[in-house]
């Protein structure tokens, strides 16, 4: 069996592509679920989701099993640049900031704050592309293809802040303050406890902060991803824009749905990115590590 800690430069940055890709496939059922109920505002309509078994279930005998799937292609095509964007910036970042003298902890936040706002500028255009899938309730083979969809938005929107990078603003505060938590947590969290000398239980330490830095930043950056759904979804009212900016749209959520509408979705945003983000910063860990010893 291979182990995270046994591999060489080849295996990790294989493992950690991957581990993306399995991820991708796995969890994007859940991430369809989460914008389903991002986007959806009246509880009252017969046909809006209850609960997150209810949306499962009309899901599947609406659309089929690959009406869960809506959407997947912009996050399997943005992975690759997504996460070397992250972990990259996030050490150059770090790099700038080591002669300022601020403290460890100011650090790892305001690398992962930067580092974040540098993957949303990247990813934002497939996140337009894949929201206006997922929240398409037609059958899946009904419904336009990725490149389709791509074209229309460009056709008829544009390229710009009304187009294909419709809800910017919104996507820097999501990956932002989740980069600036999840790095900032996992980081200062595990240099304040020992390093275990059995490599299993050092693996799994490493594991549990990493589901809780993934858990924290989702409980923390979901506001903006209800406003992220919601501008890059479709509007209230067909050809009239409600949802522009992201603190407009927080604050319009906020006044007409309540506080806990800024919260739709988190479940299965915590079920996905809990996970996943350990095993990302694991694979992450165990590759630089070698990296630094090796290179």
């Amino acid at each position: 069996m291979l182990h995270p800690w046994r591999c060489n430069h080849g295996t990790t940055l294989a493992l950690a592509l991957e581990l993306g890709l399995v991820e991708i496939c796995l969890m994007h059922p859940l991430d369809v679920v989460k914008t389903r109920f991002q986007i959806q505002r009246n509880k009252s309509d017969p046909s809006s989701y209850k609960g997150l078994g209810d949306c499962f279930k009309k899901i599947y005998r609406s659309e089929g099993l690959l009406g869960f799937y809506k959407g997947i292609l912009p996050p399997i095509l943005a992975e690759t640049p997504k996460r070397a964007v992250k972990f990259f910036t996030f050490e150059q970042y770090k790099k700038l900031l080591t002669p300022l003298s601020l403290p460890p902890a100011l650090v790892f936040a305001i690398a992962g704050l930067g580092s974040g706002l540098t993957e949303a500028i990247v990813v934002n255009p497939f996140e337009v592309v894949k929201v206006r899938l997922q929240a398409n309730r037609d059958a899946f083979a009904q419904q336009p293809s990725t490149i389709a969809q791509a074209r229309h938005i460009i056709r008829t929107e544009g390229l710009g802040l009304r187009g294909l990078n419709k809800g910017l603003s919104a996507t820097l505060g999501r990956h932002g303050v989740f980069n600036m938590v999840y790095f900032g947590f996992y980081f200062n969290v595990k240099n304040a406890f020992p390093i275990n000398k059995d490599a299993k239980l050092e693996f799994l330490r490493k594991f549990v902060i990493g589901l809780a830095s993934g858990t924290l930043a989702s409980i923390i950056n979901i506001p903006f991803d209800v406003a992220k759904s919601r501008i890059q979804g479709p509007q209230p009212e067909p050809g009239v824009i409600k949802y522009r900016s992201c603190w407009r749209t927080i604050i319009t959520v906020y006044k007409e749905e309540g506080f806990l509408a800024l919260y739709k979705g988190l479940l299965p945003k915590i079920m996905r990115l809990g996970p996943g983000g350990a095993v990302m910063l694991l694979v992450y860990e165990y590759s630089y590590a070698w990296l630094q010893k090796n290179w």
